[in-house]
């Protein structure tokens, strides 16, 4: 095994203040990790960065803020909604003002969020009548039928309508009855599901660079783009092995914000209700596959090594969760396959811990406890 010494990052390094961002409620947000990714980013001085599998958009929006010129990309229509939101809005917070005030002020109205997603507060259970418990309280799925009927009307460009989609999502996802996901509500209502729905004007982005956003397959989108730096923070199927896959998919986590986003009135099924195109058999990312190929190896780590292969940039940021289906060791091989590590950092959210890192033994047994996240600064050959 190769040891590799790593420099240590000075205190002041550590405190490094990121930008404020805005964001839902996600397992797989990075909004702890912002300070030690943009200091490992400011390391190699890029002008032009991709956020691959961009999610929330909070990395995009801290990059952006800090200068970089950014192309955000996920397959998902929320997360292209939130990054069109952040990233191309050309207008200033007054321009919205108007806009959220008018749909704030629209009476409640039943229909189809409140006929599948909408419950009574039937003194504090969230169990109706059909025997399922619900995400929302009737009181707000009827303000979200309003809302989400008349942004169709209204008369929008396409960055508007992503606003307006992105304010609606932010206040949902503030008086929501679960646990941060849609796979599963909880069975007393949150004392956040009383609170009135109440939209405002997203954190809105100044817009100084020529930022992209896509809605792509990461591998099809890679060769069409060529950066300086590549943020990759694929995700990570469970290395549990008694966990069903349903559990650790992001289209089953988010089905809802697809729906919000699409408004397309979708074919439901199970308990949560979940879009039928969000099923196992249908929304399978080749990043959460839990299986191992005809060769002894789990697909998911050799999708990691392809993606790190095809990407076009001088350098690599990989963000690896211990939590995920790939070893510390086959990552170790996987990325000195590719290039060269000019830094890596944990963070233990147990501890609430930072540090450098050295590539020993040692290593190779702390990267397989839990609750801790690798960052890995590749120079690619």
């Amino acid at each position: 095994m190769i040891t590799l010494f790593l420099p240590f990052y000075s205190s002041e390094d550590i405190l490094a203040k990121a930008p404020p961002t805005e964001g839902i409620k996600y397992a797989g947000s990075k909004l702890r990790l912002l300070p030690y990714i943009l200091q490992l980013v400011k390391k190699v001085r890029p002008r032009t960065i991709l956020d691959g599998f961009s999610g929330t958009t909070r990395v995009s929006q801290a990059l952006a803020q800090c200068g970089y010129q950014v192309i955000a990309n996920d397959s998902s229509v929320w997360s292209e909604t939130f990054g069109k939101c952040y990233l191309l809005n050309p207008y200033p917070p007054e321009h919205y003002q108007p806009l959220i005030e008018h749909l704030n002020a629209l009476p409640g109205q039943d229909g189809w969020f409140t006929e599948h997603y909408g419950g009574d507060a039937n003194g504090g259970c969230s169990v109706s009548m059909d025997g399922l418990k619900k995400p929302w309280q009737k009181h707000n799925t009827r303000k979200l039928d309003a809302i989400r009927a008349e942004i169709d009307r209204l008369d929008l460009s396409d960055v508007e309508r992503a606003v307006l989609l992105t304010s609606l999502i932010l206040a949902l996802d503030e008086v929501d009855n679960t646990l941060g996901h849609f796979a599963s509500y909880l069975h007393d209502w949150s004392p956040r599901s009383y609170r009135q729905l109440h939209l405002w004007v997203p954190r809105l982005i100044p817009k100084k660079q020529n930022h992209a956003v896509y809605r792509r397959d990461v591998f099809d989108l890679l060769p069409d783009v060529d950066v300086d730096l590549a943020y990759l923070d694929p995700p990570y199927g469970s290395n549990n092995e008694k966990m069903p896959p349903s559990r650790i998919r992001y289209a089953a986590y988010y089905h809802l914000w697809t729906t919000v986003c699409l408004n397309d009135q979708p074919l439901l099924f199970g308990k949560a209700k979940r879009r039928v195109d969000t099923s196992d058999r249908i929304a399978n990312s080749v990043f959460e596959e839990f299986r191992k190929n005809e060769k002894g190896r789990f697909v998911a780590v050799e999708a990691i090594e392809r993606l790190l292969h095809e990407v076009r940039a001088g350098y690599i940021l990989l963000s690896y969760s211990s939590g995920g289906r790939a070893t510390a060791s086959e990552l170790y091989e996987v990325i000195t396959g590719v290039g060269n590590i000019v830094a890596l950092r944990e963070v233990d959210y147990r501890k609430n811990v930072m540090s450098s890192m050295r590539w020993t033994h040692e290593w190779i047994r702390e990267a397989e406890k839990p609750n801790r996240e690798f960052l890995f600064l590749i120079e690619k050959r």
